[in-house]
């Protein structure tokens, strides 16, 4: 049968409302959270640069070379 949507919905906005105030009223945890977004941005930012190149951007100049790549190394047995 299921949870009627209205009860669904009371119990994810108390839920909802439960992390809202508890980030409000956070002093040290905010400054913490912030730091750990940035450093995650910045983390993933340079994997993206070094670690990541668009490969088919350099290598083949049309969307149907770039098609037929992918579809070659898809299909390799």
């Amino acid at each position: 049968m299921g949870i009627p949507m209205a009860t669904e919905m009371r119990l994810l906005r108390r839920i909802a409302d439960l992390y809202i105030d508890g980030f409000r009223s956070m002093k040290v945890g905010r400054e913490l959270w912030l730091l750990i977004a940035v450093k995650l941005l910045i983390l993933f930012g340079v994997m993206k640069i070094f670690f990541f190149p668009n490969y088919l951007k350099t290598q083949y100049d049309t969307d149907t070379e770039r098609s037929a790549h992918v579809l070659d190394n898809l299909t390799k047995e």
